[in-house]
């Protein structure tokens, strides 16, 4: 079965969303990728790159007024989360034979074939699949951002519709990076589903298969289907270092770092060398700190060091 998924960035995390291509043209097997381009500048440099088993769906041309109404006054990560539960429609508008389709972060990586998580979905008999945070206790962020996390969700067309469509409503509604009420982003609104819709969602049980920094000290990274790289930006690098990684606020362990970023890492400097082939900036996803200023001189002086102990930042 050729599977539907469909992600969604904008220009300035096109390295993210290309190191995700990279490791779904390894590990993925028959898969369309449906690459929601939040700017026009992301779509025609996709569009050049022509990827295999991608296709694109262009923002400008699907923004209905009421979204456009709301864009103007969220941030833009808080648009992309209002967008999150469109994703899957805009798909099954654009192709009326895709029966299911999984939504993905952009800053998720494949590290084997997911078909293990596609069978529990398809024994558990439902319509939805959602996934547990699975926090590690001394992270544990369950009460401000939720149980649940959107990563990685699984949607059938018409069984699951009703499920997607509430959750479409409420990010109309309300969707912004703040703890407000019960509700965070997109992703606390998840927290009462399995209560709100028994029937039709069915939360992943083998945790150990969607792991991401906040859980790496809770279970081990071998059986990891997915990491999520939540936090990690590329800075503009300075002297003999062209980019760094700030792997972000989680810390890691050595084995995590060395088999999980380290890997990751690689796909990064293959999707930042095609950027720039092209003669396209990568531009830095946020800026350096004086904090950050002192580990970049260390950088510069200990490179081959700090590229094997991946420590707080890695040149690439």
């Amino acid at each position: 079965m050729n599977e539907h998924y469909v992600t969604l960035f904008n220009s300035l995390f096109l390295p993210q969303g290309l190191a995700l291509h990279l490791s779904m043209e390894r590990h993925a097997g028959a898969y369309t990728l449906w690459v929601l381009c939040m700017d026009d500048e992301v779509f025609e440099k996709l569009g050049c790159l022509d990827l295999p088993n991608v296709r694109l769906l262009q923002l400008s041309k699907l923004e209905t007024d009421e979204l456009i109404c709301v864009k103007q006054q969220r941030t833009i990560a808080e648009y992309c989360w209002t967008l999150t539960p469109f994703s899957p429609r805009f798909v099954f508008d654009a192709d009326s034979s895709v029966q299911r389709v999984t939504y993905l972060d952009a800053d998720v990586w494949f590290r084997k074939n997911p078909r293990q998580i596609f069978r529990e979905f398809e024994e558990s008999g439902k319509q939805v699949l959602i996934t547990d945070h699975a926090y590690a206790p001394e992270y544990d962020r369950s009460a401000t951002s939720g149980q649940y996390c959107v990563q990685f969700m699984i949607f059938k067309r018409d069984g699951g519709e009703e499920v997607r469509r509430w959750w479409e409503a409420r990010c109309l509604e309300w969707c912004y990076a703040r703890a407000e009420d019960g509700k965070f982003g997109d992703q606390k609104y998840l927290d009462d589903w399995t209560e709100q819709f028994p029937e039709e969602v069915h939360v992943l049980i083998d945790k150990e298969l969607m792991l991401a920094p906040w859980n790496a000290t809770r279970f081990p990274h071998g059986r990891a289907v997915c990491w999520h790289f939540h936090e990690l930006r590329i800075l503009k690098g300075f002297s003999a270092v062209r980019y760094a990684v700030d792997c972000g606020s989680y810390p890691l362990p050595l084995v995590t770092r060395r088999h999980i970023y380290r890997e990751y890492f690689i796909d990064l400097r293959r999707a930042i060398n095609t950027i720039t082939t092209f003669g396209w900036e990568v531009r830095a996803q946020r800026r350096w700190t004086l904090n950050d200023r002192f580990f970049g001189l260390l950088l510069g002086f200990w490179r081959q060091a700090w590229r094997v102990t991946i420590h707080w930042q890695q040149p690439l």
